[in-house]
């Protein structure tokens, strides 16, 4: 009987032992419960974050992209309509050349021609023509030889003509046609205003204006031979000059120190005598 109660009080014990192992096991169940629980919010959390991030990295990722690809497309473009601008100019300057080198040819052509007539002028020996006509052919597209030869054709025609009118000038004044004279010396000048007959043709201008009786003229005239130095030969006769146009016109005091020099200066003069005769005259006036 003892052995009976003892081993139903073993079998207690051990229900009470294993009743304590089943709550401590369902405590420990429910608390892993509760953990796994914790654990797959957190899990669902992070996917939820993870997820989102991921959205989020891909839209960056493909902004970024895009971006990359929108600055290399412009970058791109700009260079392009860079060349593009460089070749239009350079287009716009080959046509330019193309025209100006057009242009060119037409105007040598035309050169040519015109040289050519010009140069028939020059051998018929037209020289006035070829004179007159010098001013619109040198404006020509010439060559260097063709202008240099042109230029010193034309010096030489003009010399030959300024001489041949110098010497007409001084026909129509022995011949007493003064108006002539003057009309040939102003054309003598206006050819050529630089040549070894230049004084004498100014001495003989001033002489037929004074005969005509444009003495204010005359006197200009008579003083610009005076002013030179090339003929000083002259020098007398157009103090002379200068007097006898001053004293017909008026102006006796330019006269009488016209023949006040005559005289200090040029005592060996033809006009020496009627010089002084002439300034004795003009003080009793």
């Amino acid at each position: 009987m003892r052995d009976n109660d003892e081993e139903i009080r073993e079998i207690k014990k051990e229900i009470i032992e294993s009743r304590g192992l089943i709550i401590k096991t369902s405590n420990l169940v429910n608390s892993l419960s509760a953990d796994i629980k914790v654990i797959a919010k957190k899990q669902e959390s992070y996917e939820r974050r993870f997820f989102f991030n991921s959205g989020v990295a891909y839209i960056l990722v493909a902004g970024l992209s895009f971006a990359g690809l929108k600055l290399a497309s412009d970058a791109r473009i700009s260079e392009v309509e860079t060349q593009k601008a460089a070749l239009e100019a350079q287009l716009e300057d080959l046509k330019n050349d193309m025209a100006e080198e057009s242009r060119r040819a037409e105007a040598r052509a035309r050169a040519e021609l015109e040289a050519g007539r010009y140069y028939e002028l020059i051998r018929a020996g037209k020289r006035d023509l070829v004179v007159e006509g010098y001013e619109e052919i040198n404006k020509l597209d010439l060559s260097r030889a063709e202008r240099a030869a042109f230029r010193d054709t034309v010096d030489r025609f003009r010399a030959e003509l300024a001489q041949a009118a110098y010497h007409a000038g001084i026909a129509s004044l022995r011949a007493g046609r003064f108006h002539d004279a003057v009309g040939k010396f102003e054309e003598s000048l206006a050819l050529k205003d630089e040549a070894p007959y230049v004084p004498e043709l100014k001495y003989q201008m001033a002489e037929a204006l004074r005969r005509m009786g444009r003495h204010s003229e005359a006197m200009v005239f008579a003083r610009a031979v005076i002013d030179q130095n090339d003929d000083r030969e002259l020098h007398d006769d157009a103090y002379f000059l200068l007097a006898l146009a001053a004293e017909e016109g008026g102006d006796l005091e330019t006269a009488r120190d016209a023949l006040r020099i005559l005289n200090r200066r040029f005592p060996r003069s033809p006009f020496i005598r009627e010089a002084r005769q002439k300034l004795r005259d003009l003080r009793l006036r």
